[in-house]
């Protein structure tokens, strides 16, 4: 057996129990010994394999980030060869079931909910390789869609507004449980709910987009 084989099954097993950990409780109350504990390792394991738990904390976060990019892809959205209205719908379709899993995904959700709430420094690295992609993404689409030439702040808000529509989802789901079940009970209802924002955000931006000068003969 090599060495890599080896130690594969309590690293990973550290990493997966790191996350639910991280996400209940958040990175500064969890504790290595309570990780450790779940995992059924020596404290020790944490130094060996990650060196600190500001290090283990780091590749959690990057872990939750690729789990829920890898269960969720974005490649409909990415396709150009897609009107960009078609790639808006998908790309809110996407993120809003990304959100609103109720699966082990859920955890890695709820620790990058926990993390953007209250960051720490492993959010800067997450930042290009995670975050910022998305926002390119979505802003691309946007000015695709808007077809002429926008100012950047312009589009900025535009982008927010569409990630807030669909993060009022996330975050208030306990209010919106409470008075309209129905709009997030299954995954069809889920979709709807992408649908109409999709419909609402394009009515919005074809509001921006200048009308054609009329020429006159």
């Amino acid at each position: 057996m090599t060495q890599s084989t080896a130690i594969e099954p309590v690293f990973d097993r550290l990493l997966q129990v790191a996350v639910e950990v991280f996400a209940e409780c958040g990175f500064r109350e969890a504790t290595v010994r309570e990780i450790c504990s779940r995992a059924h390792v020596n404290v020790a394991s944490v130094n060996y394999y990650f060196r600190s738990k500001e290090a283990l904390y780091s590749q959690a976060l990057a872990f939750a980030f690729r789990e829920t990019n890898r269960l969720y892809p974005q490649d409909a959205a990415l396709d150009k060869s897609l009107p960009p209205e078609q790639r808006l719908a998908v790309f809110i379709n996407n993120f809003l079931h990304k959100l609103l899993d109720d699966s082990q995904l859920g955890l890695h959700s709820k620790l990058i909910a926990r993390e953007i709430a209250d960051p720490t420094n492993a959010l800067d690295d997450m930042m290009e390789t995670a975050i910022v992609p998305q926002f390119a993404l979505l802003e691309d689409i946007i000015r695709l869609i808007l077809k002429e030439p926008v100012d950047k702040v312009v589009v900025q808000r535009c982008l927010l507004s569409i990630f807030g529509q669909c993060l009022m989802f996330k975050h208030s789901r306990s209010i919106i449980d409470r008075l309209y079940p129905d709009l997030i009970a299954d995954v069809a209802a889920i979709q709807a709910s992408a649908e109409h924002i999709a419909q609402f955000s394009l009515a919005a931006l074809s509001r921006l987009t200048p009308p054609k000068e009329q020429t006159t003969t």
